[in-house]
């Protein structure tokens, strides 16, 4: 009987996996391969040149900025995202009016603020740095922060254009574009939370700061642990929001760089180095991959049952 429910598994499990592997294992093996040769991506020819180009990685002090933004972006980006999903979707569930025997009660129109919040998730990320392109327009005419900045009697800004701002302004709108989801995420989190909780912590004497930090925050833990993951993914990626919204892809002065944008430049523009695109490629995936291992290591606590 045992030896039918392994072989049940086995063969449940075994074109899954094999997908996995060819899928998502096989293109990272040849990645490494191709990390230690000069191929050019345009000819058969490869020649085997060992760990070289990580050795010019280590001395490419343009590499070390853009990481450099990566964790910048790393640091802000999922704190402040998942920091307002967590203060928005509090408030759409526990921050309205108790009304006649309800303990705790919502805001009005909770569920039309939470299709808002979603919003920007229907949008392509091509259709989000377009628009925002056109509100962080430097023109004072046309611009619509610089419209709103005019109107109150102070100069604009060139935004994008600002190697003091532009970075900024990208983390900005990748914030705008990511809490909108965790708002519904941890509203769904936050409903399936017994009422009881909230009513004995009432009881007690807790206001809605104390709830939140000794009641719905430590319920909330693993779901926070994987939206910081997922997030922290998206901050060390930001190829799209760099590459559609910085000026000159990257710029201005590599101000806005990152290693995903550097890897596509050193791929297809800069002489075709694959060879070099691919070990960035190879730093990449191993700073993620520690990223997300310290993450779900230190997210790592007695789960909590109601």
């Amino acid at each position: 009987m045992r030896h039918g429910k392994y072989r049940f598994i086995i063969g449940f499990l075994a074109i899954p996996l094999a997908l996995y592997g060819v899928l998502v294992i096989s293109p990272f093996v040849q990645d490494f391969q191709i990390s230690l040769t000069d191929w050019t991506g345009l000819t058969p020819d490869k020649h085997y040149i060992g760990f070289e180009n990580y050795r010019k990685i280590i001395h490419n002090h343009l590499f070390w900025q853009s990481l450099w933004h990566n964790v910048l972006l790393l640091l802000i980006v999922p704190v402040v995202t998942l920091a307002l999903g967590l203060f928005f979707a509090f408030m759409l569930n526990v921050g309205g009016r108790r009304k006649g025997s309800a303990s705790v009660a919502g805001v009005w129109g909770s569920g039309g603020y939470k299709i808002i919040f979603f919003f920007p998730q229907v949008l392509s990320v091509a259709v989000i740095a377009i628009l925002w392109q056109q509100i962080y327009n430097p023109d004072p005419d046309e611009g619509l922060l610089n419209v709103l900045l005019k109107g109150v009697g102070i100069g604009g800004q060139t935004w994008l254009g600002d190697p003091k701002l532009a970075l900024a302004c990208i983390m900005a709108v990748m914030v705008w574009a990511n809490v909108g989801f965790y708002v519904v995420l941890f509203s769904a989190g936050m409903a399936s939370i017994p009422t009881e909780i909230y009513e004995a912590s009432l009881l007690d004497g807790a206001n809605r700061s104390t709830t939140f930090f000794r009641v719905t925050l430590p319920l909330l833990a693993d779901t926070v642990a994987t939206g910081w993951v997922y997030m922290g993914i998206i901050a060390m990626d930001a190829f799209a929001y760099v590459q559609l919204m910085s000026v000159n892809d990257g710029g201005p002065n590599e101000k806005t760089d990152v290693v995903p944008l550097l890897l596509f430049k050193t791929a297809f523009r800069d002489n075709s180095q694959y060879g070099l695109a691919a070990a960035m490629g190879v730093a990449m995936l191993i700073v993620t991959l520690v990223f997300a291992a310290l993450t779900l290591r230190l997210a790592r606590r007695d789960r909590l049952e109601f």
